[in-house]
């Protein structure tokens, strides 16, 4: 069975290996730990039944707490395909705003996209030299697209 652990957001993979390294030491009925990227603040944990997970979980630090109920593949595979859905597409020669970071407020030209990382590396427009800058991609928005701009 398949249960949910919340833990402390950015602390996932930590929170992953420690775990791991308890059932093995305590001989629990632990299958698998699984860390997914896109999901924040929550671990998938593959255990025998709920009285596992309560012996897992219990005195470990940044753990929130686990559901009660497991949950079936499907209901993963969705959780799964929602958190990797962009959101928009930029594409590359579309002009973004910075929402947040040093640059807040300025317009950038995309010039190379990283999907794998989901960065985007981007040259500034208003200064005198146009200066490349990778930002992740969930710190801009699209401004105009690069059709609108020919």
């Amino acid at each position: 069975m398949i249960y949910i652990i919340r833990v402390t957001t950015g602390q996932e993979k930590i929170i992953a290996e420690m775990l791991a390294k308890k059932s093995k030491a305590e001989k629990l009925d632990i299958y698998s730990v699984v860390n997914v990227d896109n999901i924040k603040g929550y671990l998938f944990v593959e255990a025998l039944d709920e009285n596992t997970m309560a012996k897992l979980t219990q005195k470990m630090k940044n753990v929130k707490g686990f559901l009660k109920q497991p949950i079936g593949m499907d209901e993963i595979k969705n959780m799964i395909s929602a958190a990797t859905k962009q959101t928009t597409s930029i594409k590359m020669g579309d002009i973004v705003e910075m929402t947040s970071g040093p640059f807040k407020g300025e317009r950038a030209r995309v010039i190379l996209i990283d999907e794998a990382k989901d960065q985007l590396t981007v040259e500034l427009m208003e200064v005198a030299v146009p200066i490349p800058v990778t930002i992740n991609s969930k710190t801009a928005r699209l401004a105009q697209k690069a059709e609108d701009n020919e």
